[in-house]
């Protein structure tokens, strides 16, 4: 009986203990006490005075603009020839033998000789013929001028305007998996992003599946034929077009794959009218390099992708006709196909727009720079003064209510009394 108050006491000791313990544990939210999380870490902030901002603009301007000048005339350079054919099944005359001109609208060229070029076209009608199946299309032929030798290197492109390759679902539809041959072969495996167009009505994975695949430019044109007497071509290669290192992310499909377990796109009926067959089989996507040209999408809705190209051997100036093989649609979504004959600099092919860019900035800097510096000459600030700082000047005040004011406080006391 006698120990029974100490234990208590020595209970209420441990409490008092646990309790200020627990509140010396209490976590807090202050940042540490070091010069990154206190934010006292050193800076500098440069002071911007006329000594140092006038220099800056003139040295911008006078770096900028003659750089701009440099690219200008680099572009400036390019040999180029355009020629919107979109339209050829509607203008071109459908004969074997009537030409008609092709309208200034859609010509355009760069070339030192600026006389007008002689351009001229037709259509005729034609079979294709795919796996003993025919289909009935359409051949554009267009005759024009070279009015000066070109290269080399001669660059042979599509172009291409208002088609969204850098839209998002655009972007995403395909299947990694079925390019590298590793996987999509099934119903099961084969991408969703793929969507719509991952697998057919009987559920069989298109191959190469996606909208991507599915939209590839499949309009054909034929190796330049100089118009006359000898009819000879001047070839160009449909090899070399494609980055190495694109063509390192593709593999051919595995041999062991069921072709009938696999469908064809819906826009590749033309080539593939049995579907893939051991005669017709699918594409190797590892040396298609038209294939691989396209599903390198673009980041603007106009946009240019090589074709073929000469490297070695320069293309003469005369009179030439191609052969346009016209499958792809570009009337339903209001665009426009083109050819394009270039050639390119050590910058490049034709684009003036990154020259008057420089040139644009650089003539801003200057006239900046000028225009400060007459500021500056004629009416000069002193530095750190604070009388500009708007809220060190005091607000006017009302002439009128002053004036009140005053009378108020000589007649109050007279009020009073």
């Amino acid at each position: 009986m006698a120990d029974s108050p100490r234990v208590g006491h020595t209970d209420s000791i441990a409490s008092q203990d646990s309790g200020s313990k627990g509140t010396e544990k209490k976590k807090s939210r202050r940042p540490a006490n070091t010069a990154f999380r206190q934010q006292r870490l050193k800076a500098w902030q440069p002071i911007l005075t006329p000594k140092t901002v006038l220099p800056l603009f003139f040295s911008i301007g006078i770096i900028f603009a003659p750089i701009g000048g440099l690219l200008l005339y680099a572009s400036s350079q390019v040999q180029e020839l355009v020629i919107d054919y979109t339209k050829c099944t509607e203008l071109a005359p459908n004969s074997t033998t009537n030409w008609d001109p092709v309208p200034n609208d859609y010509v355009s060229s760069q070339f030192k000789n600026k006389t007008s070029l002689n351009t001229q076209w037709r259509q005729e009608s034609i079979n294709l013929t795919y796996d003993n199946v025919d289909t009935a299309a359409q051949n554009c032929i267009i005759q024009f001028e070279i009015p000066e030798d070109m290269g080399p290197p001669v660059l042979f492109y599509y172009q291409l305007t208002n088609f969204y390759q850098n839209h998002r679902r655009y972007v995403q539809s395909f299947d990694p998996k079925q390019l590298v041959g590793t996987g999509g072969y099934t119903n099961s495996s084969v991408n969703s992003d793929c969507q719509p167009l991952q697998k057919d009505t009987d559920g069989k994975p298109y191959y190469p599946c996606g909208l991507i695949a599915n939209s590839i430019f499949n309009d054909t044109f034929s190796n330049l034929t100089i118009v006359g007497s000898s009819g000879s071509n001047y070839t160009m290669s449909e090899t070399g077009i494609a980055w190495n290192s694109d063509k390192s992310l593709y593999k051919k499909l595995p041999s062991d794959i069921d072709l009938d377990s696999l469908a064809v796109p819906p826009n590749w009926v033309v080539r593939y009218p049995n579907g893939y067959t051991t005669a017709n089989p699918p594409p190797d996507v590892r040396s298609d390099e038209h294939f691989i040209v396209w599903m390198r999408t673009a980041a603007l809705p106009d946009f240019s992708k090589l074709y073929m190209r000469n490297d070695d051997t320069k293309l003469a100036k005369g009179q030439y006709q191609v052969e346009i093989t016209n499958l792809f649609p570009a009337e339903i979504y209001k665009g426009t196909k083109s050819m394009v004959i270039s050639t390119r600099t050590v910058l490049g092919g034709r684009n003036p727009f990154l020259g008057i860019a420089y040139v644009v900035v650089g003539g801003i800097c200057i006239v900046l720079g000028v225009l400060f510096t007459v500021t500056h000459l004629l009416k000069p600030r002193k530095l750190g003064d604070h009388t500009y700082l708007s809220w060190n000047n005091a607000p006017a005040s009302k002439p009128g209510a002053s004036s009140g004011m005053a009378s108020g406080r000589d007649l109050g006391p007279q009020g009073q009394a």
